[in-house]
């Protein structure tokens, strides 16, 4: 517990000023996240970080994470999902080369990890773009949410919620982290409003992204059962994993832009 607590901090103490200053700081920091989480998405996968399919991968997930800016070089008729299939392309051509020791299956997950982590981290950018408040109430959905569950599941918990995926987690918990969520985050866009949205729909969107945050918990929870891991990574001690920490988010983000609001 002291550890989590420690890494939590310190996290935070990084994380906080980048949010808060935004630009190029949060496409930095968001590029650095997406390919840390392909790492670990690889090092399950038990590929050498150094292969010839690991880099790219990370200039897939790179290329679906930058901002537009950043590809203003490109040709008029060359887009950002045109240069990420070009590595998708390079990958299968390397089933080719490799004899097929680098497989079709392979270049499956590796293509699905990059457009899961590529575009939830992209649509971080583009929150912090349209206004630090933005960012921070998906942030607060995924804490509340993640925190009340966690408490309520502890002391109230009886029905689990998904055993053979996540077997600590509780319907009880679940339920009273969602509400929690659409109480005080729903109460944070009424004070710092990022759009014109009433009190039904602000609260319709919150319960909606708070289910969607449990969601992401879960399916990461799955590919961690798929690979027989208890966590992501290691690069953050007590916590596991950039997946581990993230996985919410990267289901969250793509919702609020699913929901119009970036």
């Amino acid at each position: 517990m002291k550890q989590r607590v420690i890494t939590a901090v310190v996290a935070l103490i990084i994380f906080i000023p980048i949010i808060i200053a935004g630009g190029i700081w949060t496409d930095l920091a968001a590029l650095v996240l997406g390919i840390v989480a392909m790492s670990e998405i690889l090092v399950m996968k038990k590929k050498l970080l150094i292969s010839f399919e690991s880099i790219l991968s990370f200039l897939g997930v790179s290329t679906l994470i930058i901002p537009d800016t950043w590809l203003n070089m490109l040709p008029d008729h060359i887009d950002r999902m045109f240069l990420f299939y070009i590595f998708v392309l390079l990958l299968l051509l390397l089933t080719v080369f490799s004899k097929n020791k680098f497989t079709f299956d392979d270049v499956g997950v590796l293509t699905l990890g990059m457009i899961y982590i590529g575009l939830g981290f992209h649509y971080f950018t583009l929150a912090r773009d349209l206004s630090l408040t933005t960012l921070l109430y998906a942030l607060f959905i995924v804490w509340v949410t993640d925190s009340g569950a966690y408490l309520f599941g502890r002391s109230f918990g009886k029905h689990k919620l998904a055993p053979h995926i996540s077997p600590n987690k509780t319907w009880e918990g679940s339920i009273l982290g969602s509400l929690s969520a659409i109480v005080l985050c729903s109460l944070f866009l009424m004070v710092y409003p990022i759009n014109s949205m009433s009190i039904v729909p602000i609260v319709v969107v919150t319960a909606l992204l708070s289910i969607a945050g449990q969601f992401g918990d879960l399916i990461e929870s799955a590919l961690k059962r798929y690979y027989d891991v208890k966590d992501s990574g290691k690069i953050l001690p007590g916590h596991g994993g950039i997946l581990d920490r993230f996985d919410s988010l990267l289901l969250v983000l793509p919702i609020l832009h699913l929901v119009g609001i970036i």
